[in-house]
C-alpha cells in the first residue's frame, strides 16, 4: 500500500511539473480549466462578499469554509495559461508580460491566504478589510489581463 501511495504521489508531482500545454489534450481544455477554477472561486468569494456587505447574516464557520475554498481554488487557474492556450477572455498581455502576470498571481495567492486567516479569526471587521484587499488583487489582474 505504501508503495502504491508513493507511486501515486510521484505521478501527481510529475504531472504538475509538466508545462501547461502537456497537461491538457487541447488548448480549449486549458481555457475551460482556468475558467472553471475561477468560476468556483468567484462563487465562494461572492458568499464572503454577501456577508462582508451585510446582504446575508455573518456566519463565522461559513466564512472560514468559503475562504478556504477561495484560497484553494486561487492556486489552480495558473496551470491553464501555457503557451498555445490563448483565448477566452484573456488578453495577449498574459504571454507578453510574464513577470507582471506572475507578480499578480503571487499577490492574489498571498491575499487569499490572508483571507483565510481573517475569516478564521471570527471577526466580521477583519473579514471586511481582507475581503476588500483580496478583491482589489483580483481586480488588478483583471484590469491588466482580462477582456471584459
Amino acid at each position: 500500500m505504501t508503495r502504491l501511495a508513493s507511486f501515486a504521489l510521484a505521478a501527481v508531482c510529475a504531472a504538475m511539473s509538466l508545462p501547461a500545454a502537456a497537461q491538457f489534450a487541447k488548448p480549449e481544455d486549458a481555457i475551460k480549466y482556468r475558467q472553471s477554477a475561477r468560476f468556483v472561486m468567484s462563487q465562494h468569494f461572492g458568499r464572503l462578499g454577501a456577508m462582508a456587505n451585510g446582504r446575508v447574516p455573518y456566519d463565522a464557520a461559513a466564512a472560514a469554509a468559503n475562504a478556504e475554498v477561495v484560497a484553494s481554488m486561487a492556486k489552480l487557474p495558473w496551470a491553464g495559461f501555457g503557451a498555445g492556450t490563448e483565448g477566452g477572455k484573456v488578453k495577449p498581455e498574459v504571454w507578453k508580460e510574464d513577470a507582471k502576470f506572475k507578480e499578480r498571481q503571487e499577490k492574489l495567492l498571498a491575499e487569499t491566504d490572508k483571507l483565510v486567516v481573517a475569516a478564521k479569526a471570527g471577526n466580521l471587521d477583519a473579514l471586511k478589510a481582507q475581503f476588500g484587499a483580496t478583491g482589489a488583487s483580483c481586480k488588478a489582474c483583471h484590469d491588466s489581463f482580462r477582456n471584459q
